[in-house]
């Protein structure tokens, strides 16, 4: 399973990365989207909801949702703060 995650990353995360860093709405989209995730990760948490994984017999156990809504959520606050929602862009 190890070496599909890797792979996985390096497909899907790299290119992300790139078009976050070089594109301002980008990232405005990935800090909306980081907020929606934290929220259900803590509401899992909360209600004590296990969350089954696809095609897998694993299930996500609740604590490990808080630490997800947890990373989300400061992955939220970083994109909110380079996406630059607070400041009028410059007049040329």
């Amino acid at each position: 399973m190890l070496p599909y995650l890797v792979s996985a990353i390096i497909l899907i995360g790299l290119p992300t990365i790139y078009v976050a860093v070089r594109y301002r709405e980008y990232r405005k989209f990935l800090a909306g989207a980081f907020f929606v995730s934290s929220g259900m990760q803590f509401y899992f948490y909360l209600a004590n909801i296990p969350i089954p994984l696809l095609w897998t017999t694993a299930v996500q156990s609740p604590r490990l949702s808080a630490v997800r809504g947890t990373i989300h959520f400061l992955l939220f606050l970083v994109c909110l703060y380079f996406g630059w929602f607070f400041r009028k862009r410059r007049s040329a």
